[in-house]
């Protein structure tokens, strides 16, 4: 099966870069603008992964009117 890194939503491009460094920043990793291909798999997982679970929080708190 192919995958896409295409954006569902291109407007919100920029908000997931910021949310990226943000979490980054916060769980230790230690990113650049442009490519980061010699960070360990390890800490990208920690990074997508957190980025996931707060996208489901906003989301949840989105559903439930707060």
């Amino acid at each position: 099966m192919a995958r896409s890194n295409r954006k569902v939503v291109p407007q919100a491009s920029a908000a997931l870069d910021r949310m990226k460094f943000e979490i980054a920043n916060e769980v230790g990793v230690n990113l650049k603008e442009g490519y980061n291909g010699d960070i360990s798999a390890r800490d990208a997982g920690r990074v997508g992964g957190n980025m996931v679970k707060r996208m489901i929080e906003q989301a949840e708190r989105s559903m439930s009117g707060r």
